[in-house]
C-alpha cells in the first residue's frame, strides 16, 4: 500500500483534475442545506479527508461524511485506499483479461452464453458473425471492448443494418464488440424492463488458495438501457446465503433516498429472491479460481430464464457499489486481506 503525505497531494491534484464540476456544486450546496454548515467548510473538511482517510473529494459527499464521526468515516473505503488495494490484489500485467472485454470472452468462454464478435469477425463474416447476424433476437448491444461503467455502450436494432452499414456504423463510433441482447428472468423483467438488470458479486481469493465471498448488490435500472449507478440507476444489497434482496434500493446520488418500491414498475425491491442463487455462487468461484493472478474481481452477471451467465470481470471493482447500498464503511473487511 501506498502511504505518505507526498502520494496524497498527488491524489488531491488528481482529483480536482478528474472532478465533476456540477455535481460537486450541487452535493456541496445540498450538504450546507442539510446541516447548516458554509460550502467553504465542506470544501475545507473534504480537502482535509483525502489526507486522513485516503479518500477523494466526491466521496466526502457520497459517504455522507459531513454528518459522521471521526471513527465512522475512518471505516469507509475511498478512492486512494481502493486503487492502492486493487494494485496489490489485481497486478497490472495480469489485468488485461479483465479490462478487456474481448479477451475476457476468449478467456472465460465457458461462462458467457449469449452470442458476441469483434468488429473483425463482421469484417471476416466468420462463424462469430453469423451467429450474432442470424441470431432471432434483433436488438444487438455495441460496445467498446475498454469501456466502463457502460458509458459509450449501443443499442441498436438489427433490422436497421446491413451487415456492411453495421461495420461501417461501428467503426464511425469507436465500437469493436457486438453482442446479442440478453433476455432477462421473468422476476427480473418484471422488475425492470428498460434494460439488462446484472448482478454484481465480488470475490476474493484468500491465503489458502479458496475462495471469499465479499458481497453481492443488484444493480436496477430506471428507465435506461444500462443499470450502473453513475447513469442514475440504483442499487439494492443481496444476501449471500439466501439471493434474496436484504434492503431498500439506493442512488449514488446523495440528494435521493433509498427506495423500497421501483419508481415505474411499482415492485417492491426488499425481499426480491433472485434465480439460479447456488448456481451463482458455483459459476464465480470456479471463475475467480480459473485465473488466480487476479485475486479481488467484481463479476457482473446476467440471469438468463435459464441460468446465469458473466458479463464482465472487474478488477477495479466499485467501492460505491460495494458500500452505498449496505450504507456501511467495510474497509475493514479488505484489511484483513492485506495483513
Amino acid at each position: 500500500m501506498l502511504k505518505g503525505t507526498k502520494n496524497k497531494w498527488i491524489y488531491l491534484a488528481y482529483y480536482f483534475r478528474q472532478l465533476d464540476q456540477d455535481k460537486m456544486r450541487r452535493f456541496v450546496r445540498f450538504a450546507s442545506e442539510k446541516t447548516g454548515r458554509s460550502r467553504w467548510s465542506l470544501w475545507a473538511d473534504a480537502i482535509r479527508s483525502v489526507f486522513r482517510y485516503n479518500t477523494g473529494l466526491i466521496d466526502y459527499f457520497l459517504f455522507r461524511f459531513y454528518e459522521k464521526t471521526p471513527e465512522e468515516r475512518a471505516a469507509w473505503a475511498g478512492t486512494g485506499f481502493m486503487y492502492e488495494y486493487h494494485l496489490a490484489m489485481n497486478p497490472l500485467d495480469a489485468r488485461d483479461i479483465l479490462a478487456n472485454k474481448i479477451r475476457f470472452y476468449e478467456k472465460y468462454d465457458q461462462f458467457v452464453v449469449h452470442a458476441h464478435c469483434t468488429i473483425d469477425d463482421l469484417h471476416a463474416n466468420n462463424e462469430q458473425a453469423v451467429k450474432v447476424l442470424r441470431h432471432p433476437t434483433d436488438k444487438l448491444v455495441l460496445k467498446d471492448a475498454l469501456g466502463q461503467c457502460g458509458w459509450g455502450i449501443e443499442v441498436i436494432s438489427k433490422k436497421e443494418f446491413s451487415p456492411e452499414q453495421l461495420v461501417s456504423h461501428m467503426e464511425q463510433k469507436g465500437y469493436d464488440l457486438a453482442e446479442v441482447f440478453i433476455d432477462q428472468h421473468e422476476v427480473l423483467q418484471e422488475l425492470s424492463p428498460s434494460g439488462l438488470n446484472t448482478l454484481r458479486v465480488i470475490t476474493q481469493l484468500n491465503d489458502h488458495g479458496g475462495v471469499d465471498y465479499l458481497g453481492a448488490r443488484l444493480r436496477i435500472t430506471i428507465n435506461s438501457q444500462v443499470d450502473n449507478m453513475a447513469s442514475g440507476n440504483m442499487a439494492a444489497p443481496v444476501d449471500l446465503n439466501t439471493g434474496v434482496v436484504s434492503g431498500p434500493a439506493v442512488f449514488s446520488d446523495i440528494t435521493k433516498e433509498p427506495v423500497h418500491v421501483h419508481p415505474i414498475s411499482g415492485l417492491t425491491i426488499p425481499g426480491l429472491q433472485l434465480p439460479h442463487w447456488p448456481a451463482v455462487l458455483r459459476m464465480t468461484k470456479e471463475a475467480a479460481l480459473l485465473h488466480p493472478e487476479n485475486r479481488s474481481v467484481g463479476w457482473d452477471i446476467a440471469l438468463t430464464p435459464e441460468a446465469p451467465e458473466l458479463i464482465e470481470g472487474n478488477h477495479n471493482w466499485c467501492k460505491l457499489l460495494w458500500q452505498l447500498p449496505v450504507q456501511t464503511g467495510l474497509k475493514d473487511v479488505l484489511l484483513t486481506y492485506l495483513k
